[in-house]
């Protein structure tokens, strides 16, 4: 058996309408987004891995400002939130190393 195209529908590969096609497919404001997909995919990958280790056994106050990061190259609002955990970050580590004053009455 042999299939013949429908008649009108034969496109040769010299015809133009072939190529119009790819080229509308492949426009440069689609290759814009497609680097902005990958980072969002990648960095809200990593972030919602950060918080399921929240509740599970893992590292996950390393995780999430990893994909914040991640986020912070596309996104502002990720941006903002990243400089946040910086801060609290900075600020329990710098309080980390003081001492806390002992009540009088807990002294042995």
């Amino acid at each position: 058996m042999i299939m013949r195209p429908h008649p009108g529908t034969e496109q040769s590969i010299g015809s133009p309408s072939w190529m119009k096609r790819l080229s509308g497919i492949w426009n440069v404001e689609n290759i814009k987004v497609v680097p902005r997909v990958i980072v969002s995919v990648i960095g809200a990958t990593v972030l919602l891995l950060g918080v399921a280790l929240l509740v599970l056994p893992g590292p996950a106050f390393i995780v999430i400002p990893i994909g914040l990061a991640i986020l912070a190259t596309e996104y502002a609002w990720a941006r903002r939130w990243l400089k946040k955990v910086r801060r609290i970050a900075s600020s329990v580590v710098s309080n980390r190393g003081r001492e806390r004053p002992v009540p009088e009455e807990s002294r042995v």
